[in-house]
């Protein structure tokens, strides 16, 4: 899910949608309106999931997708080679989602273990161990 939003609003550590990929912004840099035009933003994101650098340049007036970042608690049910089973600790639902890139979480994760789950746009990361 996504809400969308004026360029112009925003700021270096938010997050938009880039190429169909939610990114973290790293850096707006907004040029001066032309005689001929309007003012330009040039907008660098870190991809969330894939870490791939991206950037975008558009009119400050356009309109953008911010994607609703979804923060969740889940328990570590098991570690399987490429993905952790999860447990939300609201609704009890027991689901997959892919191993981690970081390997400090890598290190941390046991079953039993509290995450703090993301879900975006239907993709679920793990963004840090509890405890």
């Amino acid at each position: 899910m996504s809400r969308p939003a004026d360029l112009s609003t925003i700021k270096v550590g938010s997050y938009l949608i880039i190429e169909g990929e939610p990114c973290r912004v790293v850096e707006y840099d907004k040029s001066k309106p032309g005689k001929h035009g309007s003012a330009k933003a040039r907008v660098t994101g870190i991809g969330i999931f894939d870490s791939v650098k991206r950037v975008m340049v558009s009119p400050v007036s356009a309109m953008i997708q911010i994607p609703i970042v979804e923060k969740k608690t889940a328990q570590v049910i098991s570690l399987l080679p490429d993905a952790v089973q999860l447990m939300d600790l609201e609704n009890f639902e027991i689901f997959e989602t892919p191993m981690p890139d970081d390997q400090g979480i890598k290190e941390k994760l046991s079953s039993g273990m509290e995450v703090e789950l993301w879900r975006i746009l239907g993709k679920n990361k793990i963004s840090r161990v509890k405890g």
